[in-house]
């Protein structure tokens, strides 16, 4: 498949000067590749130096897809080779550290498929609100003999606890969003027709309270919650090493084949296909 690399695939919409929305929107799946990862650092510097913005929502415009997993047909070299972000980690685990970290507070509005680095992304975010009819989140690697690279391990290990996180990452399955919502890989799962304003309505008004006083409860929650850049810088050392093995390469391929990045069925359904690898 093809990459039109000047296509926009992330836009800011303020709402207001202390409210954004990022929406996502890189159709037919929302892939997230190379090209993505200059656009959503853009996104994390603006967060990051914007003196008036206080929370911002990530949402998709896309039907049935939040984000989904990285290109795989992409060469890798177009990954490894990129320069380091500001905590020495590769871009995409250091905008993912970053946005975690930011005075900003951040919110998933999950409606669709949300696997692999849209499932990272949705837990490096501060909050997660999910579609009960809709959402679908994985951690899919496993099943193509990959390990996840961007920091989900020790995320959903501290977010979920550890056996419903060697569940979620050992089982490749998806998660729905009322099951999501009892592990605590979401906030809350609400019926898809209340998500946008229920989400509207929460970023509204935390959009109205003080800023410092947000960015130092935040601080704080950190201390006390967040992985170290070693334990995340780990998981994506380990998912390069992962990606390179023949087995791996070989379950890319048949994936491929049956239409990954290609066959809406494929992508809607990855939980199922990966779950055929191995039969």
């Amino acid at each position: 498949m093809e990459t039109d690399t000047t296509k926009p695939q992330i836009r800011i919409e303020r709402r207001t000067p202390a409210y954004w929305k990022v929406l996502l929107e890189n159709p037919p799946f929302n892939i997230f590749g190379p090209d993505t990862i200059p656009q959503l650092n853009e996104v994390i510097v603006a967060l990051e130096t914007d003196v008036e913005v206080k929370v911002v929502v990530f949402e998709s415009t896309v039907p049935d897809f939040f984000l989904t997993h990285y290109d795989l047909t992409r060469e890798l070299e177009e990954s490894t080779s990129l320069s380091p972000g500001p905590t020495g980690l590769h871009p995409l685990p250091d905008m993912l550290v970053r946005l975690t970290r930011a005075s900003v507070v951040s919110i998933s509005s999950i409606r669709g498929r949300a696997t692999g680095v849209g499932s990272e992304l949705a837990l490096a975010s501060d909050m997660r609100f999910a579609s009960r009819e809709k959402a679908l989140l994985s951690q899919w690697e496993v099943g193509a003999a990959l390990v996840p690279g961007g920091g989900p391990i020790t995320r959903l290990s501290r977010l979920i606890g550890r056996g419903r996180a060697m569940e979620v990452l050992l089982s490749g399955q998806d998660i729905n969003g009322d099951l999501a919502e009892l592990y605590g890989y979401v906030n809350r799962s609400l019926p898809d027709a209340e998500l946008d304003e229920f989400v509207d309505r929460l970023a509204s008004r935390i959009a109205t309270f003080d800023k410092q006083a947000i960015a130092t409860i935040k601080r704080l929650v950190n201390i006390a919650s967040l992985p170290s850049d070693a334990d995340i810088n780990a998981e994506w050392t380990a998912f390069i090493a992962s990606v390179q093995t023949p087995n791996a390469q070989q379950k890319i391929k048949r994936l491929l084949d049956m239409g990954l990045q290609t066959s809406p069925d494929i992508e809607r359904r990855l939980g199922h296909y990966v779950g055929t690898l191995g039969i």
